[in-house]
């Protein structure tokens, strides 16, 4: 896989700056290309995260309420960074797993070579701070949509903002990550198949 998609991410993702092509090489030089299958895991909790550019595929974050059950906090689709924030910046041990749900590729950095471009390159500094702008703001959203959104209307969202998940993700997560339960989101998936007809 080129390293070109990457770079063109780095590109999209700081427009506001002109990134050289020398600095393009080097945040480039520091990632390794990784594949995952489906099931595979990117990060287990209880270890530290890394830095995980997902040119391809969909990952999701889940962890554990206090039944045992799985809840999934997040998903990914391809052309995100994907992280667990706590533990990559404060260099703990994750909270959260974050697992393959399609067969998946990207680009790999540890917290050191993260830590490192983020010390010596001013262009890879102003892109981390915008994929954390970007982050933050999607995770502050999901949680006030919890509170003021119904379920009916984060399902409408979800199937706005990424219809293509719904083709690769089971039901149960989708389910876990809209705060409801299998039989709520089947009869939500019913009532709009109807209004759709």
């Amino acid at each position: 896989m080129d390293k070109q998609i990457l770079i063109d991410f780095v590109r999209e993702t700081t427009p506001n700056i002109m990134v050289s092509r020398q600095a393009l090489e080097k945040i480039a030089e520091h990632f390794e290309e990784r594949t995952f299958s489906k099931n595979d895991f990117l990060l287990r909790s209880g270890n530290n995260s890394c830095y995980f550019y997902l040119a391809d595929g969909f990952m999701r974050a889940f962890t554990y309420d206090t039944q045992g059950n799985e809840v999934t906090t997040f998903f990914y689709p391809k052309n995100r960074v994907v992280f667990e924030i706590a533990s990559l910046f404060l260099h703990i041990p994750s909270t959260e797993n974050i697992e393959a749900i399609t067969d998946c590729k990207g680009y790999l950095a540890s917290f050191d070579s993260i830590n490192m471009l983020y010390h010596t390159v001013p262009e890879f500094r102003e892109f981390a701070r915008m994929v954390m702008v970007k982050e933050f703001v999607a995770y502050k959203q999901r949680t006030l949509s919890m509170i003021n959104k119904s379920a009916e209307d984060r399902y409408r969202e979800l199937l706005s903002n990424n219809r293509e998940l719904f083709q690769h993700a089971p039901l149960k997560h989708i389910a876990s990550y809209l705060g409801i339960t299998d039989s709520s989101l089947s009869r939500i998936r019913r009532d709009f198949l109807k209004k759709a007809s």
